[in-house]
């Protein structure tokens, strides 16, 4: 499968808005395309958050992340939490989730970011064993990971 991650745009919301919302529904909420429009269109207005999508040679959307700023004040650097991931069902398998992961850790670094953080489910076992085998660790107290982009940042 062939396909291409680039940041999102406001123009990208019609191939947003499914991804999101199929995002929403893996995690047990209701189908409301209207409240997803509604949200991206904000995050992406006033630059709060950063999301990256993966489109097939089509165009079509395989997937996307999306990344929150954060701030450590003891390390006094910029990170990202990588709160949103989703590709959908029939791209699984195929290396998207993967290069979301790689672009996402990229496109921060260029953002002059330090860290990315994410949480996941203690039973995802499939997203843990994908977010370790690309440099991910998983927090010893709590299901939590951080990914280290700059050496030598100091401990958070």
């Amino acid at each position: 499968m062939t396909f291409q991650i680039r940041p999102a745009q406001l123009a990208d919301l019609d191939v947003l808005v499914p991804l999101f919302d199929g995002y929403r529904q893996f995690y047990r909420q209701a189908a409301d395309p209207t409240r997803a429009r509604n949200f991206l269109s904000e995050r992406l207005t006033r630059r709060e958050s950063e999301i990256l999508i993966a489109l097939d040679d089509r165009g079509a959307g395989l997937g996307f992340t999306q990344l929150y700023p954060l701030f450590s004040s003891v390390r006094a650097v910029r990170s990202f939490l990588l709160n949103d991931l989703f590709v959908v069902p029939s791209a699984r398998r195929q290396g998207v989730a993967r290069a979301l992961l790689l672009a996402a850790a990229d496109h921060a670094r260029a953002l002059g970011a330090a860290s990315l953080s994410l949480s996941t489910a203690l039973d995802n076992l499939p997203a843990q064993a994908l977010y370790e085998s690309v440099g991910w660790q998983r927090d010893q107290g709590f299901c939590e990971y951080g990914l280290m982009l700059q050496r030598n940042c100091g401990d958070s």
